[in-house]
């Protein structure tokens, strides 16, 4: 049954021996059983029900968290032909109150369709593509008035270049081969502990990272925007002990982030908590997109293809070898009592009946998107128009890719797909594919920026050309 308003109502009886762990002694006349958890496996409860002629078997879990009802490995051949639903403890003990009061309980059982498709992916597929927009046009724009700067001290003099040098490469990190290996390495291993240590403790431990992650990203992103409007308190600086110099308008903007940051470590069990998660995740991406690099398209490609096989084994092949996908466990927060782990993003699926949140994890937007926004800042070097460049193809090939893997996942019934499995060859094929056919693909893989023997005249053009 699917809709309640075609679910038959059915009186709710106590059984007798509460665990229904031995056979009834009265006889029931269709109604449903209601049974302590314990002392035996759940078929043999739902098979003691089923032959004193239950319709069906409601379990009162022994602790408020629900769990799932599972077999044993030796159960392959079942004849139960009633449902058996387990209740968290606090539902059962209302119901029996009611019932030892000599109230007639009745009960509904129905299992409502999931949608096709929900809202909430929508608006996910949405912020995950917003965010590598906006992290791509912020780095374009430093790296355009870098080259703009850097082209004019070519002019001046040699001692001012080899300056302009050392500075220009302050606050920005660009990936190697060997660190591009290393760090899908270490994410397997940061994958595993948090796999084996996964409690509440260590759940609180994440979150507590994540807040210094979110503040730090939070506080970047705001004094970059905000010193658009305040461009005196965003010059000025002054300097404090053990942070440097620092300017006024992060002084200011600090101890906000802090304050939106503690307020939802606080308050991250309600049931709007999720927007907070969101707008510190989205600026730790940001972030980092801004921060770290990818130099060419050979380091983004050994890159991609690491993650892609990451995604792919964390999915699928830990299955092998853990006996439950590994990646969907953290993902989830099954063994921690809590809706899983923060770094990732999430929103509430609106139109399910079951409820639960659509998600998507942090490296299904930064590991593509760092070969995205190096997409951007190559056509913005290269003065390259948004149809000519690299960019825009890029970037629908990551939404698309993002696309089919929604449409995966309903596909498989609400099982979890590894997003790189789509995104990766739909990402990085077309990057190589139009760097070939358009002959840019030796410069792209090797050197990464186009040959500028003098290009501060077309930049400053086109910057004028912009505002």
């Amino acid at each position: 049954m699917s809709k309640e308003k075609n679910a038959n109502q059915i009186r709710l009886t106590l059984s007798d021996p509460r665990d229904c762990c031995s056979p009834r002694k009265n006889k029931l006349a269709g109604e449903v059983l209601m049974v302590d958890r314990g002392n035996c496996k759940f078929t043999t409860k739902a098979n003691f029900a089923e032959a004193a002629g239950a319709s069906a078997v409601l379990i009162v879990n022994n602790q408020k968290e629900l769990y799932k009802m599972v077999c044993e490995p030796d159960e392959t051949d079942l004849d139960i032909h009633i449902p058996a639903v387990l209740l968290p403890q606090d539902a059962g003990t209302s119901l029996e109150k009611m019932l030892m009061n000599s109230s007639t309980v009745s009960v509904q059982l129905y299992s409502p369709r999931r949608p096709v498709v929900d809202i909430a992916e929508v608006f996910l597929w949405l912020m995950a593509v917003g965010t590598i927009l906006c992290a791509s046009y912020w780095s374009a724009k430093i790296a355009r008035e870098s080259a703009i700067e850097h082209d004019k001290l070519l002019q001046d003099a040699a001692d001012e270049i080899l300056s302009a040098k050392a500075t220009g490469t302050t606050g920005v990190v660009d990936i190697s081969i060997t660190s591009a290996v290393l760090f899908v390495v270490l994410a397997s291993c940061f994958l595993v502990i948090v796999y084996k240590l996964m409690s509440f403790w260590f759940v609180e431990l994440l979150v507590v990272l994540f807040c210094i992650g979110g503040i730090e990203g939070l506080q970047i992103c705001s004094v970059a925007l905000l010193s658009r409007w305040f461009k005196s308190p965003g010059e000025s600086y002054i300097k404090l002990p053990f942070f440097g110099a620092v300017s006024y308008l992060t002084l200011a903007v600090s101890p906000l982030c802090i304050a939106f940051a503690v307020v939802w470590a606080v308050y991250r069990n309600v049931s709007f908590a999720w927007i907070g998660q969101d707008i510190l995740g989205i600026a730790l991406i940001i972030t980092v997109l801004q921060i770290v690099h990818v130099p060419n398209l050979k380091v983004g490609t050994v890159l991609l293809s690491c993650a892609f096989l990451y995604d792919i084994f964390w999915v699928f092949v830990s299955k092998k070898l853990f006996h439950e996908s590994v990646m969907i466990v953290v993902a989830r927060g099954d063994k921690s009592g809590e809706d899983g782990i923060p770094m990732l993003l999430k929103i509430p699926r609106m139109f399910d009946p079951w409820g639960g949140y659509s998600i998507i994890g942090f490296g299904d937007i930064l590991i593509p998107g760092l070969l995205i926004v190096f997409s951007l800042r190559y056509d913005r070097l290269a003065n390259k128009s948004l149809l000519a460049g690299y960019f825009l193809w890029a970037m629908l090939a990551y939404g698309l890719g993002l696309l089919i893997t929604y449409v995966a996942l309903n596909l498989m019934d609400g099982h979890g797909q590894p997003a790189l499995l789509y995104i990766v060859p739909f990402t990085l094929g077309t990057f190589l594919t139009l760097g070939r056919k358009r002959g840019d693909l030796k410069v792209l893989w090797s050197i990464g920026e186009p040959e500028r023997p003098c290009m501060h005249i077309q930049l400053q053009h086109t910057e004028e050309s912009d505002e």
